[in-house]
Parts: C-alpha cells; sequence; structure tokens
C-alpha cells in the first residue's frame, strides 16, 4: 500500500468519526473534501486570531446577505456557538455552524493563514579577529528555527564552498567552524539546546547514537538547490566524546560526475602523457600519497572516470564511498566493523575485474595483496599515507620489506597538495633579495623548457588583496602535483640493489629522470601568480 492511499484511509476513518461526533452535539456535519481545495476563499468578517484561538472558519454568506456559514470542530467551544447564534439573531442576522474534521479545518487554516517564509542572513566569514562578524552569525543562528537549523547549516556551508563542519563542545557554548580552502575559520558561538537539535538530526540521518561513548562514523546524503541548479551532497559524518558532549565533524562532497575529469586538475601535457600512458595498461600499480584533505579521492575518481568504458569491469573497495559512480561497480568497507581492504579485495578478484581501486592500503596484508593482484593483470590504484613520492617507497618498505614484486608492480606515483588561490584582486610586487635567492635554488636544475615564461631575472610576486566581498583575498584551491614513473634505476632501489635507498637518494635519481618535486611545482605557481610563496610553506 501506498503513501497515498494510507493518508486516504485515515481520512475517511476521521471523517466517519466526526460525522458520529455530530450526531452526539446536535450539528449538522459537513464533508470538505470535494471542495476543500477549490473554493473560493471569503474576505474573512472575523480575525485569523479568533479562527486559530476558536477552531471557526467562515464558510461564506448564503441565502443573502443577512445569512452567515461557519465551519467548526469538535473543539470549537460550544458557548462561543451559542453566544454567536444569540448575537446574530438579536442583530436580525443568521448564523449556521457546520462540524468538519481536523483535518479539513487545517486545509481551511493553511489557505486562509499560510506559513510566512522566513529568509534568514546568509553565513559570512570574517577575517582573522574579526569578532563582530562571528557575533552576527551567532545572532543569525541562535535565530534560526530548531526544525531548520541543521539543513540551513549545510545549506550554507555548501554556499561557501567549505569542506568540513566542525560542532564543537565548549563549556558555556557550542562552537561552529568550517574549513573554507583548506583553513579552519570559526563562523559562530549557539546556544547549547541548538547542540540537541543538530545531534537528534546527525542521529536520526546519519544513524549515529546521541548516547555512544566511543567514536562513530556515520554518512548522509543531502539534495542542496543553489542558484536554481541541484546537486547531491555527501556528507561523512565522524563523532567522538569529549569532556561536555559529542563534538562531530561533517565532511562534505560535492558531488557531480563532471567534475571528475583528469583535465580539471591542471595538469601540464607532459603530466598527462605520463598518466594516460600508465593507467592505459592492463596491470600495476599507481600510488596516490598525501595527507588527509589533501584532493587524493578525487585524483583518484578522476582517474576511474578516464578508464570507465564498457569494456572495462572496474571494482572499488571504500572506507566509506565518498562519490557514486555510474558504470562501476562500489562496495563499502566497514573497517570499524571488522572488515578489511584485504580481504574485500580477494574476494573481488575472483570476480575478474580490470581494474580495482583501494580506498587506502594501512596495514601489510592490504599492500601484499594489492601488489599481488597488479602483477596478475589487475590495474590496481590506491592511495597511501606519505609525504612525497619518494617517501612513499621508503614507507612501503618499512611495511612489507623489500620485496622484489612490489619493484615490478609499482608503475607510478603521486603526490599531490591543494594550495589556495589567489582572488583576481590580487597585487604584483617585485620579489625581495631573500625570497628570489631562495626561489632561484628551488629551480636550479630545472630544464628551460619546465619553465615556461617564468623569468628568473626580475621576480614578480603576488599577494592577497582584502576586499569587503572578500576577507582573505583567496578564492578556490588549485592542485600541486608530484608524479614519479617508475624507471629501472627507481626499481633497484627498491629491490635492494642500491645499498642506501633513502628518500633523498631515490627524489634525486627521480629529479634527473624528470620530475619536478612539490616544492618546484609550488614554487612554479606563485611565479605564475597563481598562490603566494606563504601558502606554499604552509602546506608543502
Amino acid at each position: 500500500m501506498d503513501e497515498s492511499e494510507i493518508q486516504r484511509k485515515r481520512r475517511e476513518n476521521e471523517e466517519q468519526a466526526t460525522m458520529g461526533r455530530a450526531r452526539i452535539l446536535g450539528l449538522p456535519y459537513l464533508d470538505t473534501r470535494a471542495f476543500e481545495n477549490e473554493i473560493p476563499l471569503i474576505e474573512p468578517f472575523i480575525s485569523i486570531e479568533q479562527m486559530h484561538r476558536d477552531f471557526i472558519i467562515p464558510l461564506q454568506k448564503g441565502g443573502g446577505e443577512e445569512h452567515y456559514q461557519f465551519l467548526v470542530t469538535s473543539q470549537t467551544p460550544r458557548s462561543l456557538i451559542q453566544k454567536m447564534q444569540k448575537d446574530y439573531a438579536d442583530n436580525g442576522k443568521k448564523a449556521d455552524f457546520f462540524l468538519v474534521s481536523n483535518s479539513a479545518y487545517k486545509v481551511f487554516m493553511l489557505r486562509f493563514d499560510p506559513p510566512k517564509e522566513v529568509h534568514y542572513d546568509d553565513i559570512k566569514i570574517g577575517g582573522e579577529g574579526d569578532s563582530e562578524t562571528i557575533t552576527e552569525v551567532s545572532r543569525t543562528l541562535n535565530s534560526v528555527s530548531s526544525d531548520k537549523i541543521f539543513d540551513f547549516l549545510i545549506d550554507q556551508a555548501d554556499k561557501l564552498g567549505a569542506s568540513d563542519i566542525h560542532i564543537e563542545n565548549l563549556r558555556g557554548e557550542i562552537r561552529i567552524r568550517m574549513r573554507v580552502d583548506g583553513i579552519l575559520h570559526p563562523v559562530a558561538d549557539i546556544d547549547k539546546d541548538k547542540y540537541r537539535v543538530l545531534m537528534g538530526e546527525l542521529s536520526s540521518r546519519a544513524n549515529v547514537s546521541t548516547a555512544s561513548n566511543k567514536p562513530q562514523s556515520g554518512h548522509m546524503q543531502k539534495e542542496v538547490t543553489l542558484d536554481g541548479a541541484t546537486h547531491v551532497l555527501n556528507i561523512r559524518v565522524e563523532t567522538i566524546p569529549t569532556m561536555y558532549g559529542q563534538d562531530a565533524v561533517l565532511r562534505l562532497f560535492n558531488f557531480d560526475e563532471n567534475l571528475l575529469n583528469l583535465d580539471l586538475l591542471g595538469l601540464s601535457k607532459e603530466e598527462r602523457a605520463e598518466i594516460d600512458e600508465v593507467i592505459s595498461h592492463p596491470r600495476g600499480l599507481v600510488l596516490m600519497v598525501g595527507p588527509t584533505g589533501s584532493g587524493k579521492s578525487t585524483t583518484l575518481y578522476s582517474m576511474l572516470n578516464a578508464l570507465n568504458t564498457t569494456d572495462r569491469k572496474i571494482i572499488t573497495l571504500e572506507d566509506p564511498i565518498e562519490y557514486g559512480i555510474t558504470g562501476i561497480s562500489q562496495i563499502p568497507i566497514n573497517t570499524n566493523d571488522g572488515g578489511s581492504f584485504a580481504e574485500g579485495l580477494r574476494s573481488v578478484l575472483r570476480l575478474d575485474p580490470d581494474v580495482v581501486m583501494v580506498g587506502e592500503i594501512r596495514d601489510a596484508d592490504t599492500a601484499k595483496t594489492a601488489i599481488q593482484a597488479s602483477i596478475t593483470g589487475h590495474l590496481v590504484l590506491s592511495s597511501f599515507h606519505a609525504n612525497s613520492t619518494a617517501a612513499a617507497f621508503s614507507r612501503m618498505i618499512d611495511l612489507i620489506g623489500v620485496n622484489p614484486i612490489f619493484s615490478s608492480s609499482i608503475r607510478l606515483v603521486v603526490a599531490q597538495r591543494l594550495v589556495r588561490k589567489l582572488s583576481d584582486s590580487k597585487q604584483p610586487r617585485p620579489a625581495s633579495e631573500a625570497e628570489a635567492k631562495y626561489i632561484r635554488e628551488v629551480l636550479a636544475g630545472v630544464p628551460r623548457e619546465r619553465l615556461g615564461d617564468v623569468n628568473l631575472e626580475n621576480i614578480t610576486l603576488y599577494e592577497p588583496v582584502v576586499t569587503e566581498g572578500d576577507p582573505f583575498g583567496y578564492n578556490g584551491r588549485i592542485v600541486i602535483m608530484e608524479q614519479l614513473v617508475v624507471s629501472d634505476e627507481i626499481q633497484a632501489f627498491i629491490r635492494g640493489d642500491v645499498a642506501d635507498a633513502n628518500t633523498d637518494a631515490i627524489e634525486e635519481v627521480a629529479k634527473k629522470n624528470g620530475m619536478l618535486t612539490l616544492e618546484q611545482k609550488g614554487v612554479l605557481a606563485v611565479l605564475r601568480g597563481e598562490t603566494t610563496l606563504e601558502e606554499v610553506s604552509r602546506v608543502i
């Protein structure tokens, strides 16, 4: 039975009960279902306040100007009906009263007095030390009705382009912070009673318990409409108990399949050609490395989208699934509940996939299984925590030991960071002597053709300009990416053929083979006017 049929039956039962009450009260019963949404409303001759207070609706004037009809419910005071009948009669008028169901009364009241749509001010993020903006936003959030505050907070975070919402318990209030372009900003301090509402919504939507004394993970989706366009927001929820209550972090993933595209990552022709060449092969291991929030998942998904054709079977193992992609089999692995990537990977290999993505290599078992899969006719993509491409090899060797199979399976390692992009209001300035010296040292040895139009003689840098609508001078982020294609020389390090296989030695060989490091790529972005040295220093 669908929901409309259930509602129809409930209304029918209510009308039958109202008909019985009408007989007991001695009032004529009226079934309004046939006309309650169509009959034209009259200009009410009693106040809206009285209609709400006394459960009475003016229906129409019937049988002449001196004849009035009213709809009442079983909650309407009988004394009021009797008084109105007497008052109207004393003035030579007639008043008829018809008993209707509570549902009928609500339909008419919504037409007479529709709920007023409340528009709250948009959330703004102030610059450093801007307590006035925090106070203003706190006032707005505290004024938002309890049933709307959760959705309002998420909608506003999405509008600001925030990646995270942090809900934190302090002694006297709840602090709301949002991470925008990688920087965490205080947004508001709200009353404690709003916390119960927010956690109640999280509990029902993301399936986390408000009474748990352990960290929890959850997931939810929300449709958001912005400027007339609707998109799906995937939200990962993490909660943890603290001294004053459960803190929550909501990670927002603005899902748009069209944005998962290698062309949108700002790769040079050489870098794009390297990726295309590696992922076009039917086997091998590709690792994405970097800290949390560096965009690893987006780049991996973009690679998967490039491979997503009807002649390939693609399976992913994820904890949790961040983006749902058409045409790809995605399997959630709940590592908090005993699941493991290694066990899941062994299972999916029996399904004969062409491409497998493992959300993250966290332990030796997963690493060895992924390596084994990559040399037996599968292309394996995965992420791995390391600071740089060269450091990834050292970390992997620490994890699984010197492994000759690893050296023949690994094809490409990509390290990346996200740095804030300067707004159009940026201002040029000449580099100081110390800055110019640093830049020339970092770029020493880089082939001229890789420098593009960069002028190392008269170096111009750009700095952010703060305006009223842009309190930081940055807008959005760009990818800084370091790609290491595994050559025979690099394989020798991994096999243990070279005695001192440390990170610096591997990086030097990779640079001789044409790799630009994260620092070099960051400095080149600075010289192109895309970001600042301070931002590159902060992130890289």
